[in-house]
């Protein structure tokens, strides 16, 4: 029994000392877009692709935002110029070779986009940046730059491995540079590159040190339109039967509370019902999925329930005493937030039954 402790000490260690491994291949799964090259020598540690998304990469120094935390009680920073774009998203995490410095690899990176007929749009270099010289996986301190790229809601890799070692780390330098490239159809891609030297971080001593490349793309790319409207009927059904029904057909742009254009059907079936119903009643209340600040998404629920109340009112001519809006923020999830699914769920406005 005395040698127990001894024996979990050990085993530990030696777990430990497994978990972070220089890297001699790319994670199962991951490879880089067709249209972009990687430094020689690199090796994919974390990824994700989305097939669409929308992305704001800082296009200028990060400034507190006053009085506003995130998830982590981090006091939040944002870029006052931003460049906000959709289409394919791929994001992937490399180590490059040891011994090369992060500006000799970012300065490869920018000789491809001068090659490729791009051009550079912003340019930082350690904490000129603005915000904390810092990874994405802290707490009660600043939002640096790695986190407006890789935000700590977004992680998906496994305590201890080399992606979240990777970008968990407190970078001993950064650089950072937004540039966009020809697409060969008219359209520009975007990319944001962060290269930064991996600092200390317990069961991360083998990535000590070296170079590692955050790169987020965004190429353009049409969101497919796969939302069935939901006829006026279906929503007095459900509402008969339980009280409230989830839309899916009212869309907005990402962190924006403006009606896009094909939300135009399903208002007009909520308008339809509330014609063929005089007497009824609605709460439209508004959730948002988990990722961003509370407080902000709260807001934003708010403001996208109050423009779908406004559309009835002053488009279709409803009464406004028959609609309340309400936002819910990201507190009433309907599914897990950790997949793209579960968050896609999770963003809708909901008609309640008063």
């Amino acid at each position: 029994m005395r040698l127990l402790p001894a024996l979990l000490c050990l085993l530990l260690a030696s777990n430990a000392w497994a978990d972070a491994t220089v890297p001699t291949r790319d994670i199962p799964g991951s490879k880089d877009p067709a249209w972009l090259k990687r430094y020689e020598g690199s090796f994919i540690v974390s990824h994700e692709q989305r097939s669409f998304d929308a992305v704001k990469f800082p296009a200028s120094p990060l400034v507190e935002v006053p009085d506003q935390t995130d998830a982590n009680n981090n006091r939040l920073y944002r870029a006052k110029t931003q460049r906000e774009v959709e289409g394919e998203y791929h994001r992937l995490l490399y180590i490059a070779p040891a011994d090369r410095a992060p500006l000799e690899v970012m300065r490869n990176y920018l000789d491809l986009v001068v090659e490729a007929g791009g051009k550079t749009l912003f340019r930082c270099t350690d904490t000129d940046c603005g915000g904390e010289l810092e990874g994405n996986d802290h707490g009660g301190g600043r939002q640096g730059l790695i986190e407006q790229l890789y935000p700590q809601a977004r992680i998906r890799d496994e305590n201890f491995s080399n992606g979240k070692c990777t970008s968990g780390t407190t970078p001993r330098e950064q650089h950072y540079s937004l540039a966009t490239l020809p697409d060969g159809q008219g359209g520009e891609r975007t990319l944001g590159i962060i290269t930064f030297q991996v600092g200390e971080k317990p069961y991360c001593d083998a990535l000590t040190n070296r170079t590692a490349v955050l790169v987020v793309a965004v190429s353009p790319k049409a969101r497919e339109r796969k939302m069935v409207t939901v006829s006026s009927d279906e929503m007095a059904k459900a509402l008969a039967a339980t009280g409230n029904i989830a839309l899916y057909g009212i869309q907005f742009d990402t962190n924006k509370s403006s009606l896009k254009p094909e939300s135009v059907d399903t208002i007009a079936q909520i308008a339809k019902l509330m014609r063929a119903q005089p007497t009824l009643k609605l709460d439209v209340v508004g959730h948002t999925d988990n990722v961003g600040d509370a407080a902000a998404n709260q807001k934003l629920s708010q403001r996208r329930a109050d423009a779908v109340v406004a559309s009835l009112v002053e488009d279709h001519g409803i009464a406004e005493a028959r609609l309340t809006a309400r936002g819910e923020g990201m507190g009433k999830p309907l599914a897990d937030n950790a997949t793209e699914a579960g968050r896609a769920k999770n963003r809708r406005v909901e008609l309640v039954k008063r």
